[in-house]
């Protein structure tokens, strides 16, 4: 008599299933986290701690019985700063990644501008269709001037 036996084996290993779960959480955070974020939390360490350091020179004057006070008071002028500046670190990040982007899509449009000129001059066929483009831009300009 023959008997077959069925054993029903998972097919994938808790262990790689808690892994890759691992990672996936990793890629979202990850992508929650956008391009600006090095250069706003630079920004804001760099605005809160020129905060902290103006607070510890008026701190510096009080005798040592007000160094709890002075402690309490300078971490609350750091968290303070932290909460205060946080929107313009990221604001100016934004607008100073934004520029800089912008400029090199200028340069490298005008380089391939150049490129594209130097090319015409050597081959007359390109520079006549440039010529008969130009004058029919002037022409189309004429024409809506009108």
């Amino acid at each position: 008599m023959t008997s077959f036996v069925h054993v029903e084996q998972p097919s994938t290993h808790p262990g790689v299933a808690r892994a890759e779960a691992f990672v996936d959480r990793i890629r979202a955070a990850r992508r929650g986290l956008s391009k600006f974020g090095g250069l706003a939390a630079l920004l804001l360490a760099a605005m809160v701690s020129s905060v902290v350091v103006v607070a510890d020179k008026l701190l510096s004057t009080w005798d040592d019985g007000g160094m709890v006070a002075a402690w309490a008071i300078l971490w609350f002028v750091a968290f303070a700063g932290i909460a205060f500046f946080a929107g313009t670190a990221r604001s100016f990040a934004v607008r100073t990644v934004a520029a800089v982007g912008e400029a090199s899509r200028r340069r490298e449009a005008a380089r391939a501008d150049a490129e594209f000129m130097a090319y015409a001059q050597f081959d007359p066929r390109v520079l006549r269709e440039l010529q008969a483009i130009s004058m029919h831009n002037e022409a189309q300009e004429m024409r809506s001037a009108a």
